[in-house]
């Protein structure tokens, strides 16, 4: 079922692969992808989850974390039948370029199943707090004259088990320190017009949760790097204000301040909070 309809676990993500090998000679059950790049591995159990399911998956994170982006094309290679490559798939899927540089910068643990222990519960909820990006995920099936209805339940909230995901990793030999910048995708044109970025001075982000509450990570200082969807780098800036919402956020005319941002005939009003 999740493979005919992978948004029975979420909207925000691709499948890129199913039973996979690992270089130990177990078997990923399922491995997503987000728009950001993001790794999600996912794992099916049928009955009550046990410890060593956690153990597992861990094992299963330290592996898909040293897949390099031609590892993870030819994972999605033998996932799909035909032609299409993971760039053209993901580009059709979020209408987006996937960004080499932030392919499988980040990854989640999912473990799904139809109930949790409670010392499964103790461990999950341990690792989470200890900001391990691992989430579970319950479905239990209703019948009613006949129709069948599926619930889902998620034991962490899931925008908060991706944040942990995005939080910088230490520096190891794999991987250069962070230099402090912010890279910023502006999302693609239909959702946010960079013309109205430049015009008034801004970045903006919607849709969930999650994509909103890290722009209020930014400082005042802070430089930003801004990629728009589909064109690539579009430019450079420094944040000078905290995160405001659109109706609260007052441009600079020649004149004087002028609230609120959506009384000045943006191309595009799908804006929800903002950074100067």
């Amino acid at each position: 079922m999740i493979c005919h309809d992978p948004a029975i676990l979420s909207e925000d993500w691709m499948l890129i692969g199913r039973q996979i090998v690992t270089d130990f000679g177990k078997r990923v059950d399922l491995l997503a992808i987000d728009q950001l790049g993001s790794l999600i591995v996912v794992e099916l159990k049928r009955d009550r989850t046990p410890r060593d399911v956690i153990a597992q998956a861990l094992e299963y994170a330290g592996w898909v974390q040293r897949l390099k982006s031609n590892d993870v094309a030819d994972i999605f290679g033998r996932f799909v039948t035909g032609s299409t490559s993971l760039d053209e798939a993901f580009r059709a899927r979020f209408s987006a370029d996937l960004d080499d540089g932030s392919l499988n910068s980040s990854h989640q643990l999912v473990v799904v199943a139809t109930r949790m222990d409670p010392q499964t519960e103790r461990i999950v909820r341990y690792l989470s707090d200890s900001s391990v990006p691992i989430n579970f995920v319950s479905f239990r099936v209703f019948e009613d004259n006949g129709v069948s209805y599926l619930s889902r339940a998620w034991f962490i909230d899931p925008d908060e088990t991706q944040q942990k995901s995005q939080a910088p990793r230490s520096p190891d030999r794999h991987q250069e320190p962070w230099n402090g910048e912010t890279y910023v995708s502006f999302g693609p044109q239909e959702s946010r017009h960079w013309d109205d970025a430049r015009k008034y001075g801004f970045i903006s982000a919607g849709g969930k949760g999650w994509y909103s509450k890290t722009l209020f990570n930014l400082e005042p200082g802070d430089r930003i790097w801004v990629n728009v969807s589909g064109h690539g780098y579009a430019g450079v800036g420094k944040v000078v204000e905290s995160a405001q919402k659109m109706d609260e956020f007052e441009v600079d005319t020649p004149e004087v301040r002028v609230p609120p941002l959506c009384d000045h005939g943006l191309l595009c009003s799908r804006v929800h909070n903002l950074v100067a």
